[in-house]
C-alpha cells in the first residue's frame, strides 16, 4: 500500500499535512512546518491539496450493495407488494449478479464519499470481492431468512459455518464479518436465537430489519401475545450494543427506552421510509437521549434508488426539522457523527474522523463552487448546499481510490453490470 501525504489541505479551518502509511493517518502537523526526509519522500505520493478541505469518509450503516442493479424495478407500491416482487426478482439473481451489482454500488459510494457500508445481502463471498477490489471497506453478512422452512434453516446453518470459517482469514484486508437475520417477520424464532446466539459465541455484530413498517408491528403484536418486536426480541436476549437495527421506525415510549438500555445501533434509512411510504416521524432525539446509537444509512438502490450519504444527510435534518417544528432539531454536529463517527462506533472500527491513528478514510472536498461562496459555515454549505460531486477525490483505507473524479476502470464496471441484468431482465 503506498504511503501519501495530503499537503496544505484544510482540517477544522487549519491548512495541514496528513500523512497516510499502512492504511492510517499519521501525525497531523500544521502545513509545511516539517518537510519530508528525502527517504520519504521518494516513496510518498504527495498531493497539492491547497484550497481543499479534508472530511471524514461515510459510513452507510444499512444497504444491501447488489441492489444497484435494482432502481426502478419496483415502484410506486406499497411495502408488502415491494417486498414480495423484488424477492421473486432475488429469486433469479446469483453470485456473478452480486459481484457487479456490488462493483456498481462501490463505484457510486466512492463517488458520493462513503469508504465503508454495512451490507446485508446474499452470495456474500462475491460482495466482498467486488468491494475489496474496489479499495472500500466492506461489512459483510451471512444473512438468515429461513422463512420457517425447517430444511431451508438447515442449510443456512450449515453455509454459515462455512463462511464464518473462511472470514477468519479476513482481518488483514479491513473487512469485517457480521451476522444477520432478516426480520421477526420473516424468520423463525428458533432461527433468531440460533443466529443471536453464534453471534454472541463468536464476538460478531448481528445486523436486523427492526419496526420498518406499521404492519410489522401490528403483526408481531399479533402473533406473540401484544409484544412488539423490540420487546419480542428483548424477550428473546438478541439486543444488546453489538446490534445494528436498521430503520426502527415505528416506536412506542417503551420500545424506546428498550434500545436505549440495550445499547443499541438505530440506523435511520430516510430516503427509502419515505419511498415507500413506511413512516416519516423517526425519533431521533428520543432514541439519542434514551442512549441508542443513532446512525444513517441510505437501504438499497430497490427502494432508496441511490447510495447519496450527504442526500441522506440533508433529507433526515430538514425532516426532522419539519415535523417537529423545531430548526434546531438534528443540528450539523450531530448529523455529520451519524454519518460518521457512530458508524464507527457501532461497527468497533477506529474510524469516522480525521485524527492521528486513525484508518484513512479521508474525502477531499473542493470548495470551489457556487455552493460555497457565501460566508455560512462550510459544514452548513456542504450539507445544505453543496451536492457529492464537491468530493474530488477519496482515500479509503489508506488507498487513493478516486483521484480529481476518476474511480479506475468505471466503463468496465458499467459493462459488467449491464451484462449480468441481461440475464434477469
Amino acid at each position: 500500500m503506498e504511503s501519501l501525504l495530503l499537503k496544505n489541505i484544510l482540517l477544522d479551518d487549519r491548512p495541514v499535512d496528513i500523512p497516510v502509511s499502512g492504511g492510517r493517518i499519521g501525525r497531523i502537523r500544521p502545513a509545511g512546518t516539517e518537510p519530508l526526509p528525502p527517504a520519504d519522500e521518494a516513496a510518498t505520493r504527495i498531493l497539492d491539496c491547497t484550497g481543499k478541505v479534508a472530511m471524514p469518509g461515510f459510513i452507510n450503516m444499512h444497504t444491501h450493495a447488489a441492489m444497484s442493479l435494482m432502481r426502478g424495478m419496483e415502484e410506486d407500491v406499497i411495502f408488502q407488494d415491494w417486498i414480495a416482487n423484488i424477492w421473486d426478482i432475488e429469486a433469479r439473481i446469483d453470485a456473478d449478479f452480486v459481484y457487479w451489482g456490488t462493483k456498481v454500488a462501490a463505484l457510486e459510494m466512492i463517488k458520493t464519499g462513503t469508504t465503508t457500508f454495512n451490507d446485508q445481502y446474499w452470495f456474500s463471498p462475491a460482495a466482498h470481492k467486488a468491494a475489496l477490489e474496489m479499495g472500500i471497506r466492506p461489512v459483510i453478512s451471512y444473512v438468515v431468512l429461513d422463512k420457517s422452512d425447517p430444511a431451508e434453516a438447515a442449510r443456512q446453518r450449515e453455509q454459515c459455518q462455512r463462511m464464518f470459517e473462511a472470514s477468519r482469514a479476513w482481518g488483514a484486508d479491513g473487512s469485517v464479518f457480521e451476522m444477520a437475520f432478516h426480520a421477526v417477520y420473516s424468520v423463525s424464532e428458533e432461527m433468531i436465537l440460533w443466529t443471536a446466539d453464534f453471534a454472541r459465541r463468536n464476538d460478531l455484530l448481528l445486523h436486523i430489519h427492526l419496526c420498518e413498517t406499521e404492519k410489522e408491528v401490528r403483526d408481531c403484536r399479533e402473533a406473540h401475545g401484544g409484544l412488539s418486536p423490540v420487546q419480542y426480541l428483548d424477550r428473546l436476549g438478541v439486543l444488546d450494543e453489538r446490534c445494528i437495527a436498521a430503520h426502527t421506525l415505528w416506536l412506542d415510549e417503551a420500545d424506546i427506552e428498550t434500545l436505549g438500555r440495550r445499547r443499541v445501533n438505530c440506523v435511520h434509512n430516510v430516503n427509502s421510509n419515505l419511498k415507500l411510504a413506511s413512516g416519516w416521524r423517526f425519533p431521533y432525539n428520543e432514541l439519542r437521549d434514551a442512549g441508542a446509537n443513532v446512525c444513517l444509512g441510505t437501504d438499497g438502490c430497490a427502494s432508496s434508488n441511490n447510495l447519496d450519504m450527504l442526500e441522506a444527510m440533508k433529507t433526515s435534518a430538514i425532516l426532522q426539522k419539519a415535523w417537529r417544528g423545531d430548526p434546531k432539531a438534528l443540528p450539523l454536529n450531530e448529523l455529520l457523527a451519524a454519518a460518521t463517527r457512530n458508524g464507527a462506533r457501532a461497527l468497533r472500527l477506529p474510524a469516522g474522523e480525521i485524527r492521528e491513528g486513525a484508518l484513512a478514510d479521508i474525502l477531499i472536498i473542493n470548495p470551489d463552487t457556487t455552493f460555497f461562496l457565501s460566508p455560512g459555515t462550510f459544514l452548513a454549505n456542504f450539507i445544505y448546499s453543496a451536492h457529492s460531486d464537491c468530493i474530488e477525490s477519496v482515500v479509503a483505507g489508506g488507498r487513493l481510490v478516486m483521484h480529481n473524479r476518476e474511480v479506475p476502470g468505471e466503463k468496465e464496471i458499467l459493462a459488467g453490470g449491464r451484462e449480468v441484468l441481461r440475464e434477469i431482465c
